[in-house]
């Protein structure tokens, strides 16, 4: 019973302003808690604010609970230590409210809940509660793909799916399981009495975008072969860049863009290379099968031009009527730095300041990654990379404030190092890159990224 007092206490304080429940409602919350007496405002403090969002989520009404979880949002985007104490305490509440939102809320409501679990993935970061939110959300969050299609719904699950896999996965098996349901969200597996539906610009380009994320955290050099006949198979490989390379001809540009990030990846993993190489010397001496791998190899290689000329297209692509200036110069400069990664195996060199510490990438999948979280985490991003080991870890990035080398945090930041673009393997392949972009400098067309195999013999 009292229980539900403090509950209907917090409805009455998160009902307010029903029609305007976006993330910024909790600057309003706290104006409407400031009219309290100076004895309750003691009480009010910013851990208190989290408890009664988080009840608030108990409730009936829709609304209140979007609100609650704007407050959420926010307070986890301004302050990482707070947030960190709070899902201590409240970790399992939090995440099965949420999933209940994403079950039965309105497409708002589970944009709102799926973005909070994210938060929860990186503010807890990888160990035992990052694998429980993976476990425990894959079901909800597969089930809430197939129901409506609300582009900003979708784009908040694919979001979901894929910050939660990259903080709790633990093997490549969990990643590909991952970014297989993100793929069926363009291309679901249809039954006799299933129509498909034409997905939007804005869900391929989520889709795009949430799938090579989880790309850049595949070890395509050290998957064993069993996942490399799953991922790397000539049929889905295939499958999976001709249906890239069509995006390069769609008028939209964030989808051109988001197939090119895509395309860079898998070419900067070597993963193309790698099975063009086995396709050309896998037969077993029978006539058909040296036909099939013959096939295959050339049809790969027919792809790779093909791709090659797409790219130089659009590095140069004229504004059509209406174009924005600043998209088109984007879409340029990208596919600028896709070609000189294709005709030449340079990686795109990118620094930015936070905080007044620079952080840098020096790869297509470090680039991608902080993209990635840069534009998930929004107005939370820098504080997250001044105080998240998790990310800093990832990403290299050691802020002024405090030396991180040789601190604890460095055992849990080793677990994860294997996705990470820093990582020693990932260093080494950067030195091949090198190698190989001087060996490919006398060529006429350019090799791309690691090569496995002398394609000429």
């Amino acid at each position: 019973m009292g229980k539900r007092k403090t509950q209907r206490k917090n409805a009455t304080m998160l009902d307010s302003d029903d029609d305007n429940s976006s993330v910024s409602s909790s600057s309003t919350t706290r104006s409407d808690r400031m009219s309290v007496s100076a004895s309750e405002e003691v009480e009010f403090n910013k851990d208190s604010l989290l408890d009664e969002a988080v009840d608030a989520l108990y409730e009936k009404r829709g609304s209140t609970r979007e609100k609650a979880l704007a407050v959420i949002i926010e307070a986890f985007n301004s302050n990482l230590q707070q947030g960190q104490q709070f899902v201590e305490r409240k970790f399992a509440t939090l995440l099965h409210q949420c999933l209940n939102s994403i079950k039965k809320g309105s497409s708002k409501e589970i944009s709102l809940a799926s973005h909070t679990i994210g938060l929860l993935a990186l503010t807890v970061g990888p160990g035992d509660n990052a694998r429980e939110i993976l476990e425990e959300s894959m079901i909800p969050l597969s089930q809430a793909f197939k129901s409506g299609s609300d582009p900003s719904k979708t784009a908040s699950l694919l979001e979901c799916m894929a910050v939660i896999t990259f903080v709790g996965g633990d093997d490549p098996e969990d990643t590909e399981k991952s970014m297989q349901i993100i793929w069926q969200v363009v291309h679901p597996k249809l039954g006799s009495n299933v129509v498909a539906v034409k997905p939007s610009a804005a869900v391929i380009t989520a889709v795009v975008s949430a799938w090579s994320f989880l790309l850049t955290t595949m070890d395509g050099w050290r998957l064993s072969p069993k996942l490399w006949q799953e991922l790397i198979s000539l049929g889905h490989l295939c499958r999976s860049i001709t249906y890239l390379s069509s995006l390069l001809d769609k008028d939209d540009r964030s989808v051109r863009i988001a197939a090119g990030e895509a395309l860079a990846v898998i070419f900067e993993m070597g993963s193309l290379e790698k099975f063009a190489a086995e396709t050309k010397g896998s037969s077993d001496g029978s006539v058909s099968e040296g036909n099939k791998s013959k096939e295959g190899f050339s049809y790969i290689q027919g792809l790779k031009g093909k791709i090659l000329n797409q790219v130089r297209d659009l590095s140069v692509e004229a504004g059509g009527k209406g174009s924005a200036k600043k998209d088109l110069n984007n879409q340029r400069n990208l596919f600028k730095d896709v070609l000189e990664f294709l005709e030449d195996c340079y990686s795109p060199n990118t620094s930015m300041k936070i905080g007044g510490d620079l952080l840098q990438t020096s790869s297509w999948s470090q680039l991608i990654q902080l993209n990635f979280l840069r534009c998930f985490l929004a107005g939370g991003f820098t504080k997250h990379m001044q105080e998240n080991e998790f990310l800093q870890d990832i990403f290299g990035f050691t802020p002024n404030k405090r030396n991180l080398l040789g601190s604890e945090h460095m055992s849990n930041g080793e677990k994860r190092m294997y996705k990470s673009p820093n990582s020693a393997l990932n260093k080494a392949r950067t030195q091949l890159l090198n190698k190989q972009r001087m060996l490919s400098a006398g060529r006429n067309f350019g090799h791309y990224a690691v090569n496995v195999g002398d394609e000429d013999s």
